[in-house]
């Protein structure tokens, strides 16, 4: 059973991940915003075709290879945590390890299969939709949104927009996943 918590925690971020993915797909239209608290946090229903901020391999088989890279790397994700856990590290790590797998399988469960199973969500060009899905994306906190003052060089006028990306619980697992790391790196790495 002390395995299985690490498995428990990745499997409850895919539950968690998909189960936002659908309630957005089936209740907002893409661009929709809904907004959570005030301006701050908004819900924005967009489709990523690529990877972290919409970056992408834009060739024929570009989208191809992303979904089988992260598909591998999640197989060795997976078996990482069993290996870690064999050799006896710190607990924490093996949570913040397990949370970054269940934010990867969660995108590649999109990758994979959306393109299959919903409507419009296959990549132009692609042969089959299978591996050719894009990642619904919903989380969207504009922080600051202003204008800059006519007088700023080359800008002035225009608007501006701090922290634009839009992402999803997937990735924020990814990213709690990697900071936990980074944090605890003494207790964890302590050999």
């Amino acid at each position: 059973m002390k395995l299985t918590k690490f498995y428990l925690l990745t499997l409850l971020v895919i539950i968690v991940d998909q189960a936002s993915k659908m309630w957005v797909y089936h209740n907002m239209y893409q661009g929709e915003d809904i907004n959570v608290i005030g301006d701050w946090f908004k819900l924005h229903y967009t489709l990523n075709p690529g990877m972290a901020f919409g970056w992408k391999m834009d060739f024929e088989y570009g989208k191809l290879i992303l979904t089988t890279f992260r598909i591998i790397a999640v197989g060795a994700i997976g078996y990482y945590i069993y290996y870690l856990y064999k050799k006896g590290v710190h607990d924490g790590l093996l949570y913040a390890i397990a949370l970054i797998l269940g934010g990867a399988l969660g995108n590649v469960i999109d990758s994979t299969f959306y393109g299959v199973f919903l409507e419009g969500n296959v990549m132009y060009g692609a042969l089959f939709p299978l591996f050719h899905g894009q990642v619904i994306d919903m989380l969207y906190f504009p922080m600051i949104n202003t204008t800059f003052p006519e007088w700023v060089p080359y800008w002035g006028g225009d608007s501006f927009q701090f922290f634009r990306p839009v992402f999803n619980i997937a990735d924020s697992c990814i990213f709690v996943g990697v900071v936990l790391i980074f944090i605890n790196k003494k207790r964890f790495f302590n050999d």
